[in-house]
């Protein structure tokens, strides 16, 4: 992980959370993102347990002020989970709580007697937590058609498949574009800032919604705008607005999740854990990113697709390069991911097609894809010169417009992909059932790639288009 890309992220998204102080961990290794001075537990019994183990030993330590030790949410939620001020969020740097160290390390003998995990980090889950790289949308050619290409498949209210998607909203204009003509939901908040700029990570979900219905045009997609503070939420509530996305409409046959995070462990996330558990009671199929880490270690909670009792009801999708053929660079990896999906240069709608919208670029590009591959991967595609996160650069921040399409990369949109080619199989073989669908779309369509010199499952649209990969030379 390349320290200056974490900590452009960090501030984006400490921006969007302004009164939510946030740390980076474990100890400044900057995996995740979390809430400073606050501990994570299950409501109830448990968290009385904890409040009462943390105070002691705090009180035992003439360093930490057990006075800090109070529960700081409601006693009980559908969620299950409350939280638990262990410190001053205001002290310390964000590499730095000792607080919830202390808090953690507390707890473990009791954990150990209980048999499970009783206290957590209030993680950050986001769309773009640690990505590689600092990717961001590219204009498409008015011309230039999406990719993959709508299928011809013909929309039949009787029989399409329900797909929510729980991203960011919709562009106020999405409808402009024939493409979303059955898509739905949460209109995004604050589109541009005060100059008229397109914020970063809108349109996201626009994007997403674009591509669902490109490979699965029978479809009828709800985007919810969960994910609105730039793409971020702390699992706390997490859990709670899934349940929220369910109820509105009930439950879908695919839901389509394009955000998470690590945590540094192999069982999950407290703060979905009740979500999780009631996914699995149901028939919806959990389509997931795992995550633009370029790391192995689970990422939640698409990891839960590798533990058992959730090997159903969990897909967890990785992303292939632009040429189909390997891995993208930025993609996580590992034997919890069960499947890859192309997810670099993909073309689909970014906002609507009533006025052009114009974006600054934010981050800086690497002069050299930090992972050591040679081919043309997005850490080095778009190149942009004065973004605003150049320190002392004194060039103009590159400006663009957007009009419709937009290229992009990621983790992100594979998942969409593959929620897509799963409602495509439901459509075509008058399947009902999702989490049946996955398992013979997989058995029979399911062609080989190659991550990380392993050979994985993959799947490719019959409508994508591969774009060649474009070797540069060195420091180019």
């Amino acid at each position: 992980m390349a320290p200056q890309r974490f900590h452009e992220q960090f501030e984006q998204i400490q921006r969007s959370m302004p009164g939510v102080p946030l740390a980076m961990g474990p100890d400044d290794s900057a995996e995740f993102m979390y809430e400073k001075g606050v501990v994570l537990v299950r409501d109830g019994e448990e968290a009385q347990i904890v409040e009462d183990t943390v105070r002691a030993h705090f009180t035992a330590a003439p360093d930490l002020d057990q006075e800090q030790v109070r529960r700081a949410g409601p006693p009980a939620n559908r969620s299950g989970v409350t939280r638990i001020r262990v410190g001053d969020p205001g002290e310390g740097h964000r590499g730095a709580d000792r607080a919830v160290a202390h808090a953690l390390r507390s707890v473990r003998e009791r954990e150990a007697r209980a048999g499970h995990r009783m206290v957590a980090r209030n993680h950050v889950v986001h769309i773009a937590v640690n990505a590689c790289p600092g990717d961001e949308p590219v204009p498409a050619p008015l011309s230039e058609p999406p990719n993959p290409a709508p299928a011809d498949t013909p929309h039949d209210p009787g029989t399409a498949v329900g797909v929510l998607v729980v991203d960011t909203g919709l562009m106020h204009d999405y409808r402009s574009c024939g493409l979303l003509a059955h898509t739905e939901g949460d209109a995004q908040l604050q589109e541009c800032d005060e100059q008229g700029i397109l914020q970063q990570y809108v349109g996201h979900g626009t994007f997403i919604a674009g591509l669902v219905a490109a490979v699965a045009p029978n479809t009828d997609i709800t985007v919810r705008g969960t994910l609105n503070d730039a793409g971020a939420i702390l699992e706390s509530e997490f859990g709670e607005k899934l349940f929220e996305a369910v109820d509105a409409d009930g439950w879908p046959d695919v839901l389509s999740l394009s955000a998470g995070t690590s945590n540094g462990r192999t069982d999950g996330l407290l703060g979905v854990e009740n979500f999780m558990r009631e996914l699995r009671a149901q028939r919806t199929l959990l389509v997931a990113a795992a995550g633009n880490n370029a790391a192995a270690s689970p990422f939640w909670p698409a990891a839960y697709a590798g533990l058992p009792g959730w090997e159903d009801s969990v897909l967890s999708v990785g992303a292939l390069r632009s040429d189909g053929e390997y891995g993208a660079c930025f993609t996580n990896h590992g034997p919890w991911v069960r499947v890859y999906a192309p997810g670099e240069r993909l073309t689909s709608v970014l906002t609507g097609f009533d006025t052009p919208v114009p974006y600054v670029y934010q981050h800086s590009t690497y002069d050299a894809c930090r992972y050591g591959f040679t081919y043309d991967c997005t850490c080095r595609h778009p190149r942009h010169s004065g973004v605003l996160s150049d320190e002392g650069n004194a060039a103009k921040p590159d400006q663009v417009m957007f009009e419709g399409y937009a290229q992009w990369s990621g983790t992100s949109f594979a998942t969409p992909v593959t929620a897509g080619m799963i409602a495509a199989h439901m459509t075509a073989h008058k399947e009902t059932d999702p989490r049946a669908a996955r398992h013979r779309l997989l058995a029979a369509q399911a062609g080989v790639a190659e991550v990380r010199g392993a050979q994985v499952p993959a799947l490719r649209p019959p409508t994508w288009r591969p774009v060649p990969v474009v070797r540069q030379a060195p420091g180019l």
